[in-house]
């Protein structure tokens, strides 16, 4: 019986190692910064840039501050003002972009925006789309170099999005500002250093038009991103990471929309794992498609801090299990896990989180686990699955 329940205890464990694994081969890829990029030869394309706005008023005018100033003769820059109750159009307009309203009392949702200004769009349509959130600062000439890797490529391009901590914030949304790091740079670079697809993040994103065109975009998914990407790369044109631009935004200083932003980008994530990556991955293998092998590798990573309460998990019930039956196997499996994934998070901490976040801040990142592990036990029991936007500073 003892050696069943070993057997049984190990299988449970090599599931576990899988995720871990993939998540030390993406920091041990990524240990070589990217760089300042290749120079981009060709045209730059005519570009439209769809920004996606659900009651931003107060925040769209520094996104459009920083977009306006890179478009050309041609370009466009469309806000769809989505089931506003404020003024976002008019502060939208009034920064000088075009603007399209859009009331719908049940179907709400990003996706449904995204689609609406696709429809738009077509009036006129550019050879490029880029989508960026409202929320979102653009670095000088991230337009141009998006713009051009999207056309030469033929493929969506990822720019590089990530995420600030206030000033002042307190060491747990710096241990955030970490993870995120860890999510949207250490893992997509290291894979693309595979030539393995990435996932779309939301914003920062450009496509030729008409792979954009003919994408599945009306839906209500709090993860429509992650959906896109994965439908993208089921159709031959996958996402391709581009690390050299820059595209950054800020959590909320409150505790409600720090909550709700988690709540809403955890519980999509967590979804998708469970309902989506196994049929991709096995579709992937049987189609003989290695990018849809490698973006269900990258999907069955959970976030970090819910990956490393299962090592402490796993740790913990072997470590049990030997002291009551003398089994070793599992505890040795364990602490071979629990060490790779300290070896991933140490190095992902010392080549792009140093900055950030202090040594004894990132020995609070137990503290900072368990903090989460509500968010976790609400999948459970109360999961998210409509799209709802997070709370901002000013409401």
């Amino acid at each position: 019986m003892i050696t069943v329940l070993s057997i049984i205890l190990c299988a449970v464990l090599a599931l576990l190692a899988v995720p871990v694994l993939v998540l030390l081969v993406q920091s041990l890829l990524a240990a070589k910064p990217a760089g300042p990029g290749p120079v981009l030869a060709g045209r730059r394309p005519r570009v439209a840039v769809l920004v996606p706005a659900h009651n931003e008023q107060d925040g769209i005018g520094a996104t459009l501050a920083t977009l306006l100033p890179q478009m050309l003769a041609g370009d466009r820059v469309l806000v769809v003002a989505d089931n506003c109750s404020d003024n976002t159009a008019g502060a939208a307009r009034a920064a000088g972009a075009e603007v399209r309203e859009r009331h719908h009392d049940e179907q709400r949702g990003k996706g449904y925006a995204l689609d609406f200004g696709v429809q738009c769009l077509a009036e006129d349509p550019p050879e490029v789309m880029l989508i960026v959130d409202a929320d979102c600062l653009v670095e000088p000439g991230a337009i141009d170099r998006l713009a051009r890797t999207a056309l030469a490529s033929g493929r969506p391009v990822q720019a590089l999005y990530l995420m600030r901590s206030p000033p002042g914030s307190g060491p747990m949304k710096k241990i955030a500002e970490f993870a995120w790091t860890v999510k949207n740079l250490v893992r997509p670079l290291g894979f693309l250093r595979l030539g393995i697809p990435c996932p779309l993040m939301g914003s920062g994103m450009a496509f030729p038009w008409p792979v954009i065109s003919t994408a599945s975009l009306a839906n209500g998914h709090i993860v429509e991103d992650m959906k896109l990407g994965m439908d993208l790369t089921r159709a031959g044109t996958p996402p391709l990471f581009c690390p050299y631009v820059l595209v950054s935004s800020t959590f909320p200083s409150s505790d409600a929309g720090t909550q709700s932003q988690r709540r809403r980008w955890e519980h999509g994530h967590l979804s998708m794992i469970v309902s989506a990556a196994p049929r991709f991955l096995l579709e992937g293998l049987a189609r003989g498609r290695l990018a849809m092998v490698g973006m269900a590798l990258d999907l069955i990573v959970p976030p970090l801090a819910l990956l490393s309460l299962a090592v402490i998990a796993a740790l913990g019930a072997s470590g049990l299990f030997a002291l009551i039956t003398g089994a070793m196997a599992p505890l040795l499996l364990a602490l071979s896990i629990a060490v790779a994934m300290g070896v991933a998070v140490l190095l992902a901490w010392w080549r792009y989180g140093r900055q950030t976040l202090s040594a004894v801040n990132l020995a609070m990142a137990v503290l900072y686990i368990f903090w989460k592990v509500p968010v976790y036990i609400g999948f459970l029991v109360n999961r998210q699955v409509e799209w709802v936007r997070s709370k901002r500073d000013s409401e």
